[in-house]
């Protein structure tokens, strides 16, 4: 005879509440769905193999007495157990176990310990305080400089730290080049998680650390203690996913975690040089879920953002650089922030070696070592006059007040050109163009930058009068 099946998985849940802590009842019985109760007989259905071997491996005695405490000394446990989530086209496939709760000698109620090891981690049930995230101290939302270039990607970090494995950002994919400050946004979200919820286990590791620790894993036979111990993590960051392109057998671990972490309510973090949809040498079943949150791309800063960065590094040390030298390095450093950094770090060094002030000059002198296109033997009026013949236009027009589009854009891209082949301040660049102020240069500067981003065939002009440039400093270097 069937009865309520929620009403006597209700009763054991009370049962079950009483026998194992919070995190452990959350992760393990409630992601449980009852699907019938008959003839003394409940069966469930849970969200993977291995979290059904998980159950009968560890929870079998608390399992046992839930069951025959509502259901009588008879009572029996069976498992259908979903083997494949479907899609919305293929419903789920599940596989039925029945007859659970069979007697392990040796099972305690206690939860899982193993006495397996391997590098760098020992499997345990973890403790939040003690486990080693490996996150930088100072990667912080603080220090973490907002810009347009980052600003999706900052909001939906910060939603995450709030609220991690609630929102639909989840998994949290960001993506883009080298040195725009993915590493650092995500590692921000994990201190920030620390911080606010000391609870939640939190653990960052790249592919690489990732892939060795389960090849040593597999290796030594302790697959069950490296799956172990990453479900235990409520969120897990992995950078640089890219790198897992063609590792087919961790890729198929990384697909069970990921899995049975985003069933749990468990938070999920990646980074990628690119979107998922480019990604090349993935299971299509793994990037399907890759693309079940949001992916949020962190572009190459622009200026403003590059100046609030030089500005933030440099109050964090205590130093505060001048105007000038700041837009300087701003316009000269085109690379990425990586770059940016240690052009910042040579320059305090210099500074403190030298016992110098920090001002052009020493700006300049760091830089001739580290931008080899800061050059100074192409003059102001010569690159005026190339430009102007380019466009075919009066060099003089464009040190007039004339705001026409036809001498705007040539002075735009001339002041542009003055700042990557002069050592000219902004200031000095704006008085040889008709005494303009350092604010028009630094708007030229961005004008010609975006241009050359919406507009294909406009960059390709900046490209060519480059070359016509570079080849002067060439010829004029011999």
């Amino acid at each position: 005879m069937e009865v309520d099946r929620a009403a006597v998985w209700n009763d054991c849940l009370e049962i079950l509440r009483k026998e194992v802590d919070d995190q452990n009842f959350t992760t393990w019985f409630k992601p449980i769905v009852p699907l019938k109760a008959a003839d003394n007989v409940l069966t469930i259905q849970v969200p993977s193999q291995f979290f059904y071997e998980w159950l009968e491996e560890n929870y079998v005695p608390v399992l046992k007495k839930a069951v025959h405490a509502v259901l009588g000394p008879n009572g029996k446990l069976e498992y259908s157990v979903i083997v494949d989530s479907g899609n919305r086209q293929s419903p789920p496939v599940t596989v039925s176990y029945p007859n659970g709760l069979k007697s392990k000698q040796g099972q305690s109620s206690n939860g899982p310990v193993s006495s397996g090891e391997y590098t760098p981690f020992t499997y345990r049930v973890l403790n939040p305080q003690n486990v080693n995230s490996r996150l930088n101290p100072t990667y912080t939302f603080d220090t973490f400089v907002e810009g347009d270039c980052n600003r999706l990607a900052r909001s939906a970090g910060l939603a995450v730290a709030k609220k991690p494995g609630i929102t639909s950002f989840n998994p949290l994919m960001l993506y883009g080049g080298v040195g725009v400050g993915k590493t650092h946004l995500v590692q921000a979200i994990g201190n920030e998680i620390r911080s606010k919820l000391p609870e939640k286990v939190v653990l960052y590791v790249d592919q690489n650390d990732f892939t060795n620790q389960f090849l040593n894993a597999l290796q030594n036979n302790q697959i069950q203690d490296f799956q172990n111990f990453y479900l235990q993590v409520d969120l897990l960051i992995l950078d640089d996913v890219q790198f897992l392109a063609g590792r087919e057998k961790t890729q198929e671990m990384f697909f069970h975690i990921f899995n049975q972490l985003h069933q749990t309510g468990k938070q999920i973090i990646m980074t990628s040089d690119c979107p998922p949809r480019d990604l090349k040498g993935f299971q299509e079943r793994l990037l399907s879920r890759f693309k079940w949150g949001l992916t949020a791309d962190l572009q190459e800063p622009d200026f403003e953002t590059k100046l609030a960065i030089i500005h933030n590094k440099m109050e964090s040390d205590g130093i505060q650089i001048p105007t000038e030298v700041a837009e300087y390095l701003a316009f000269s450093v085109d690379t990425n922030l990586r770059d940016m950094e240690g052009v910042l770090n040579s320059l305090l060094f210099h500074a403190t070696l030298l016992k110098k002030e920090i001002d052009l000059e020493l700006a300049r002198e760091v830089m001739k070592n580290i931008v080899k296109e800061i050059q100074s033997d192409v003059s102001v009026d010569f690159i005026q006059k190339t430009v102007a013949d380019y466009f075919k236009i009066d060099a003089e027009a464009m040190k007039s007040k004339v705001k026409k589009r036809e001498i705007v854009i040539p002075r735009q891209v001339a002041m542009y050109l003055c700042k990557r082949f002069t050592q000219l301040t902004l200031q000095l660049i704006g008085e040889n163009f008709g005494g303009r102020d350092h604010s028009t240069v630094i708007h030229a500067l961005e004008s010609v930058e975006d241009m050359m981003k919406a507009e294909p065939s406009f960059k390709n002009q900046v490209d060519e009068l480059y070359k016509k440039l570079k080849t002067r400093v060439g010829s004029s270097s011999n």
